[in-house]
């Protein structure tokens, strides 16, 4: 019997501890959903409750989501009681009925079924399994833009190093969607064969074009893998419309799930040409003289891209903070977080200040990215830290040496108008 058929036996004596803790799901019930479903994005009272479902500190006002997520007390109630339940009787939890309960539910926020998710620790091991498994030559090209993260770059860049590939960017237009997609068809030639951009970029929260971009690479037979580091939890995703072979994220930012934990989308036709590179128990099946034999067989879901011992509370953790999600509406959160991005965004050019996000409301998202004559955004982040306590990022990408802002559920317009009067001091400093 294969290893991972072993363990699926083994730990049904977990019982009610295989799926996700009741308390897990205590926090979420206590948010008072209008009947309609929908929520007012001003809703001071219910972004409040919100809020209260995170033990984030109050002495300061956090605004780094796009680092890093902080997750709800249901996440890490879950956590712990799935740790407990599993040392109490040592063992590892990989039990088939709770890997779907966690990916179906991460499925309803991606847009494509649990047997297209694999487990990672990040987006940065989802961009690698795709650009080292993908069949390419030297000579080949790959198209990204100068505004990516290093997760979505230095993966490309170690490949050209040592298989001889060709990584081209283009710096993103802040006028138009289309004509994003007019610079990257100007790139194609007879050797492209990637498209790997980010949904939402990092460095300034642009959202590109994903549909549009997806007919491109169809027409033009090209792979096209998604970045979705900043767009999982931050806003609705369909993978599946978008036409992507493959779309990675983390489950410890905008997912709000612990540390150390990711998705991989695959669609079902590129698990046949994506190869696994890092093969191991559960990335498929055989006999257990396979070694001898030398017969095996990957898995036929996109599980073949996990390989050993998975931490499971971490996912189980994911799961608690995904259900919170769905509880409030994936919908909802983006209407909260996108008007709060504009609020900022408008605020910051009434001061003066030099928005490098986008203006049209269509393409910017809740990460607002700026800068202030005569104070380099590394003062400016240190002085906002120092006198108004705002924990924000610098960005360096691209060259923009600007300062990011990210929004997300647990912040609310009283946050928007603490970062416009920390940079109106700053700005007349």
């Amino acid at each position: 019997m294969f290893r991972r058929e072993f363990f699926r036996n083994a730990v049904r004596a977990i019982g009610a501890a295989a799926t996700l803790t009741a308390a897990a799901r205590v926090g979420a019930s206590t948010l008072k959903i209008p009947e309609s479903g929908q929520v007012n994005p001003r809703d001071r009272h219910f972004w409040r409750q919100v809020r209260e479902q995170f033990p984030l500190t109050r002495r300061r006002t956090y605004l780094n989501t796009g680092g890093l997520g902080a997750s709800p007390q249901v996440s890490i109630d879950a956590l712990q009681a799935k740790m407990e339940a599993l040392e109490e009787i040592s063992e590892v939890g990989h039990t088939h009925d709770l890997w779907q309960e966690i990916k179906s539910s991460a499925g309803c926020l991606l847009g494509c079924e649990a047997e297209e998710l694999a487990y990672t620790r990040n987006t940065t091991e989802g961009s690698n399994i795709v650009c080292n498994g993908l069949p390419l030559r030297a000579g080949d090209e790959v198209i990204t833009t100068t505004h990516e993260h290093v997760g979505n770059t230095l993966d490309w860049i170690a490949r050209q190093r040592r298989d001889g590939i060709v990584v081209k960017t283009f710096t993103p237009s802040m006028v138009s969607a289309q004509q994003n997609v007019d610079r990257i068809e100007a790139l194609l030639t007879p050797r492209t064969r990637v498209l790997s951009l980010s949904h939402v970029t990092c460095a300034t929260g642009q959202i590109l074009p994903m549909k549009a971009i997806g007919e491109l690479a169809a027409a033009k037979n090209l792979w096209y893998f998604v970045d979705g580091a900043q767009s999982a939890g931050m806003m609705p995703v369909d993978v599946r419309s978008w036409g992507c072979h493959a779309y990675a994220t983390s489950g410890h930012k905008w997912l709000l799930g612990p540390k150390g934990t990711g998705l991989l989308y695959v669609s079902r036709e590129a698990q046949q040409v994506i190869e696994p590179r890092f093969v191991g128990a559960y990335s498929g099946g055989g006999e257990w003289d396979m070694i001898t034999t030398g017969e095996f067989t990957f898995g036929d879901t996109a599980q073949r891209y996990e390989y050993g011992t998975v931490n499971v509370p971490l996912f189980v953790g994911l799961g608690a903070s995904m259900d919170l999600l769905h509880s409030i509406g994936i919908d909802n959160v983006w209407q909260h977080n996108h008007a709060m991005g504009a609020a900022l965004k408008d605020g910051l050019n009434e001061l003066g200040a030099h928005v490098l996000s986008p203006q049209h409301a269509d393409e910017h998202s809740s990460i607002i990215t700026f800068k202030i004559d005569r104070m380099p955004y590394q003062e400016l982040q240190s002085f906002l830290g120092r006198e108004h306590k705002l924990r924000t990022r610098g960005i360096y990408e691209g060259g923009l040496n600007g300062l990011r802002i990210s929004l997300h559920l647990y912040n609310d317009f009283d946050d928007v108008d603490r970062v416009l009067a920390g940079v109106g001091a700053a700005m007349a400093s």
